[in-house]
């Protein structure tokens, strides 16, 4: 949906580039928003909107960060997401997977281990998660915790151009929810 300019028109940290309908992206306490659908029927939306927003709102010229990036969390969403995750709930230790932007990152841990993530054939029209495997073990769960990143390995992508509306829906593979559906 279209925000008129009168919403943000006086706030310094919300312009037109950082909008996508009503999601504020440049107003870093909205940045958990785009992977919410991890809790939903369609949690490969997450995949669609992150690659979305990551090509609108992160460009390598004067203005390509859309927001400001207070105490760094613009950046840090970035980061978080370019490798395929992000701490949507931090009180927990899970992390809501998304998908990775980038073919290779290798990322060296502060216990010495190192961490892989391959995605090779992920491109614009590839940003969907077809399947996951974590150290070759097939994974489908929405979500990795704190525990499995600091073990380390590989974890391994394969992307498809069309969402595997499959993946992720069953309800132990969804991530920590206080109510799990129950009100």
């Amino acid at each position: 949906m279209h925000l008129p300019e009168k919403y943000y028109a006086d706030n310094e940290d919300i312009t037109l580039d950082c909008l996508v309908g009503g999601y504020v992206h440049g107003n870093e306490p909205s940045h958990h928003v785009p992977y919410l659908y991890a809790w939903t029927s369609q949690p490969w939306k997450t995949q669609f909107w992150i690659r979305d927003i990551l090509n609108r709102m992160y460009r390598n010229d004067i203005n390509g960060l859309g927001g400001n990036d207070d105490c760094g969390q613009m950046s840090a969403w970035y980061l978080f997401t370019v490798m395929g995750f992000y701490p949507v709930c931090p009180g927990t230790d899970q992390y809501v997977l998304g998908a990775p932007y980038l073919p290779y990152l290798k990322l060296k841990l502060p216990n010495g281990k190192t961490l892989e993530i391959k995605a090779p054939e992920v491109s614009d029209k590839k940003r969907y998660v077809h399947s996951l495997k974590i150290n070759g073990v097939a994974y489908d769960k929405m979500y990795v915790t704190h525990e499995d990143i600091l073990k380390g390995g590989v974890w391994e992508f394969k992307m498809s151009s069309s969402p595997n509306k499959r993946r992720g829906l069953a309800a132990e593979d969804k991530p920590y929810s206080l109510t799990n559906g129950v009100n």
